[in-house]
């Protein structure tokens, strides 16, 4: 099923050591593609403490994301805005690497 980003980023932002969040999509060879959270966050957070929180919220569990990366920042476009193609390169590099 198709899920909206902009939901899932919008319920991570409530978590209170979560600064900015941007959700991708994935290339997966068996599920074909899955969902990558990448989080600028105050206080160390771990992915099984993010997908906690997401069911606290209610999320149905299909949409919980696949993989959590924290991160300094996150790249912007010349506008200002997450540039999450750069993010999707950042994932083909670490699968590659």
């Amino acid at each position: 099923e198709k899920i909206a980003a902009e939901e899932i980023e919008n319920l991570l932002l409530r978590h209170p050591a979560v600064i900015y969040a941007a959700l991708v999509s994935m290339e997966d060879e068996l599920m074909g593609e899955k969902s990558c959270a990448y989080l600028v966050v105050k206080e160390p957070l771990r992915a099984v403490q993010v997908r906690r929180f997401l069911r606290e919220q209610g999320i149905a569990e299909f949409k919980l994301p696949d993989r959590v990366e924290c991160v300094d920042s996150l790249p912007l476009t010349a506008v200002g805005k997450v540039d999450k193609k750069q993010l999707r390169q950042w994932l083909a590099s670490r699968a590659s690497a």
